[in-house]
């Protein structure tokens, strides 16, 4: 359930399961998102609206989010995922996570030990999970479509199916490869991470999904 911070100008909400603290909202605005606080922490009207929403925009899981009268948040015109060293799979797109349509970002478990699944919940840390954000680029062709709806399905014991327009990158941001339906590793065990080649029924990996 989200809290709701109320300015003037714009409402800022933060979702606290989805926070993976990846703390660049206290890294690159604290005099409205205060750190190491008790009580209310998010200040919307501490900062001109436009700096509030380069911010949160910037939040890669999507706990933060904003409401204005005027205007609201847009769908990227490329729908990507970028591979963290060790960590997550951060979406950003026109999402829909096993019908969860609430956000355009989300930051989704690959090393298969998260209790919020498909979520990431940190347990990478925890678990010292290790696995490369700078894997080899494929070959692919640019598609002609690069955004729209980005259909994103945890499948039963199994991997993450991603339909719709999908540009994979680094970090860096450095494409990988772009397709139009692809499998990605939500076990930790894919010997191609992060793609699925089905390590997971080997693994005898237990997740929820359809």
């Amino acid at each position: 359930m989200s809290e709701e911070y109320k300015g003037e100008r714009i409402v800022v909400r933060n979702n606290g399961e989805r926070c993976i603290h990846s703390r660049y909202c206290v890294l690159n605005l604290n005099s409205v998102f205060l750190p190491n606080v008790d009580g209310p922490w998010i200040k919307p009207d501490a900062a001109a609206r436009e700096v509030v929403i380069a911010v949160v925009e910037k939040c890669p899981s999507g706990a933060l989010s904003y409401a204005m009268e005027d205007a609201g948040e847009q769908a990227p015109t490329v729908n990507t995922v970028r591979v963290w060293e060790n960590g997550p799979l951060a979406f950003h797109g026109e999402l829909n996570v096993a019908g969860d349509t609430s956000s355009l970002r989300a930051t989704l478990c690959r090393c298969g030990l998260s209790k919020r699944k498909p979520y990431c919940d940190r347990s990478h840390v925890e678990s010292k999970f290790e696995a490369t954000g700078e894997p080899a680029s494929k070959d692919s062709k640019p598609l002609e479509i690069h955004n729209g709806l980005l259909k994103v399905t945890p499948t039963k014991n199994g991997s993450l199916l991603v339909e719709g327009s999908l540009e994979v990158c680094t970090a860096s941001g450095r494409t990988i490869t772009r397709g139009k339906k692809m499998w990605l590793c939500r076990c930790g065990h894919s010997n191609d991470k992060p793609f699925c080649d089905g390590s997971h029924a080997k693994a005898g990996f237990i997740a929820d999904g359809v």
